[in-house]
């Protein structure tokens, strides 16, 4: 009869659930770096030749090196961030959505389209929207609204966390609101506010 309890103890224990600690500061500071790296205006990031009289093949060095290291650790792993945003997968969806922002910036200008709460896009009013326009609009949406829940899942899958993926969505709908730029709309409380 002691055996039973001992075993029943023993078989409670074994039933423990490991939570994995989700980096909620982490990500959203990846969000951001995303958000900004799409919503950036200059087509490529340059990095700005040094003062310093290098020769021709110390500077390549520089570069490689730099590049090599890069490679290695990122920029974000060296701040001590704990979210790992950079895949083939985030890096083609954040190339798709980066080229496709400057077909939807003087859509979100017009005020076409706003964020919802969700952090999906929305058309806000198609009456607004001409009708020759309103078919690319609504196709704009949809693939931008396809990318963004692709590229959560992808930052998740990527952390070796698929379950993060509605969290990584919630930390991004914020986000996208608090990167918008002046006079864009945005989704607050159920009704569409300027921002």
């Amino acid at each position: 009869m002691r055996k039973i309890p001992v075993l029943g103890a023993f078989l409670l224990t074994a039933c423990v659930t490991i939570n994995i600690y989700f980096p909620a500061a982490a990500a959203e500071k990846a969000a951001d770096e995303i958000i900004k790296d799409i919503q950036s205006v200059t087509p490529q990031k340059t990095v700005p030749k040094p003062k310093a009289s290098l020769t021709d093949w110390q500077m390549t060095a520089f570069l490689w090196l730099d590049t090599a290291i890069n490679s290695v650790v990122s920029p974000a792993q060296a701040d001590g961030v704990d979210i790992n945003i950079d895949s083939s997968e985030i890096r083609r969806l954040r190339s798709s959505m980066e080229s496709r922002f400057a077909a939807l910036q003087p859509l979100y200008a017009a005020g076409f389209i706003g964020i919802q709460a969700d952090g999906f896009l929305a058309v806000r009013d198609a009456a607004s929207v001409p009708l020759k326009d309103r078919n690319q609009v609504n196709k704009l949406v949809a693939a931008e609204n396809a990318d963004r829940q692709n590229l959560y899942q992808a930052i998740a899958n990527a952390n070796g966390q698929p379950a993060w993926a509605s969290q990584i969505k919630s930390i991004f709908a914020d986000r996208w609101v608090s990167n918008a730029q002046s006079g864009w709309w945005y989704q607050s409380s159920g009704s569409w506010k300027q921002k």
